[in-house]
């Protein structure tokens, strides 16, 4: 790649985004190719609703625990944030190749540990894109960012089932191997940026006591939270189990997919040219809970395919909008120089979502029904809106 001279900011060209890009789907690909179908193989293996739940709540575990560290370490990390976003790719693929040689409870659950170790360099990814732009035109990087991010995941679960169908249980964690050794190799071949450093280690501490104390973060990071949550006890979890009881096979699952992805997507990518004046936020989030909420609990009156399918293209439309205005929220209440440690503590703590939802989810349906996950995530939604309106509101 051309170079200007040394000690200048090297040329981003189009050839660096689009190894980038590549990337970023090879990233998310690598994770979510069996997503759809991970449950009902679960469910094929043996294991129980409540088993189920702690290993599909396991990917959040480690995304905890690492996200925040990695978002506010993330400037004294600055020299190996490449290597850190190639490390994610040899995770997945160990990843991967475990799901396809083991079924154990122990191996199953560990293997998806590790996904979460790879999702959590997500941080050290958007950070890396976000200094090909300009500070200005930085809302573009992730509306860029979070396009591809959903177009992969929404590709790959698409064709998971048919590939099931085609292929076998095992072929979509092969195809997930692949997908993690061509990222590996993009992610290797990117251009890094430079970036002047301005954080001392000395400082690391006040600067997370002060990120944690910003106002009105806890609470973005809670309805992200329940948003996520909601996200992963249905497409990503139980619904695919909930149509395979109605009597829907492998192949079908593209069509909850689509009705779930398609306005999912579309909503996202409308915030990227629409820019929707921050005092709406709070009317637009309250509303897109209680849709939510109804349509999480009409699941259970769904019969067919067609109406399961009708249910979750409201859900998926309404999430949406809910995940691109909460990320605007946490850069709108965050000072400069906390923009990223806040993104960070963001990330971190709504995979808590990620990890109890599903793992409630899976308590609730051994105990009363599959139906009661719904309907009791619906009123968790409620819940969340009611929270909109008491707390956001008071968000100057």
């Amino acid at each position: 790649m051309e170079m200007q001279k040394e000690g200048s900011q090297p040329v981003i060209g189009r050839k660096d985004h689009a190894f980038f890009l590549a990337a970023v789907f090879c990233f998310w690909f690598a994770i979510y190719i069996y997503a759809p179908v991970f449950g009902v193989y679960l469910q094929e293996k043996g294991f129980s609703f409540s088993a189920i739940g702690i290993i599909l709540g396991a990917y959040g575990i480690t995304q905890i625990l690492l996200r925040f560290p990695f978002g506010v370490l993330s400037d004294f990390l600055h020299k190996i944030r490449k290597q850190l976003f190639v490390g994610g790719f040899i995770v997945a693929l160990v990843s991967s190749l475990m799901l396809v040689y083991f079924d154990s409870f122990v191996m199953v659950l560990t293997a998806r540990l590790l996904a979460g170790v790879t999702a959590s360099m997500w941080v050290m990814a958007t950070v890396l894109y976000s200094h090909y732009f300009s500070a200005a035109r930085a809302s573009n990087a992730m509306g860029i960012m979070q396009f591809v991010t959903v177009a992969t995941q929404f590709l790959s679960m698409a064709v998971s089932g048919w590939l099931v169908h085609q292929f076998g249980w095992v072929f979509p964690f092969w195809v997930g191997a692949a997908a993690s050794i061509l990222g590996a190799i993009f992610a290797w071949n990117i251009q890094e940026a430079r970036t002047e450093v301005t954080s001392s280690p000395a400082n690391a501490l006040r600067h997370i006591k002060e990120t944690v104390q910003m106002p009105h973060l806890k609470m973005l990071t809670f309805l992200s939270l329940v948003a996520h949550a909601v996200l992963f006890i249905t497409i990503f979890g139980f619904s695919p189990i909930y149509a395979t009881a109605l009597g829907v096979e492998e192949q079908s699952f593209i069509w909850l997919t689509c009705a779930f992805f398609i306005p999912h997507a579309a909503a996202s990518l409308s915030l990227v040219f629409y820019r929707l004046d921050p005092r709406f936020n709070k009317r637009v989030l309250a509303v897109c809970f209680i849709v939510t909420a109804f349509f999480l609990i009409a699941v259970p009156f769904a019969g067919s395919l067609a109406s399961l399918s009708g249910v979750h293209f409201f859900i998926g439309l309404a999430l949406g909008f809910i995940f691109p205005i909460l990320l605007s929220e946490v850069v709108l209440v965050s000072p400069p120089a906390f923009k990223m440690s806040a993104m960070g503590f963001f990330q971190s703590f709504y995979a808590l979502g990620i990890f109890l939802g599903p793992l409630g989810a899976g308590v609730i349906a051994d105990q009363w029904s599959l139906g009661a996950v719904f309907m009791l995530t619906g009123v968790l939604c409620l819940a969340a809106a009611l929270l909109v309106f008491l707390f956001l509101g008071q968000r100057k």
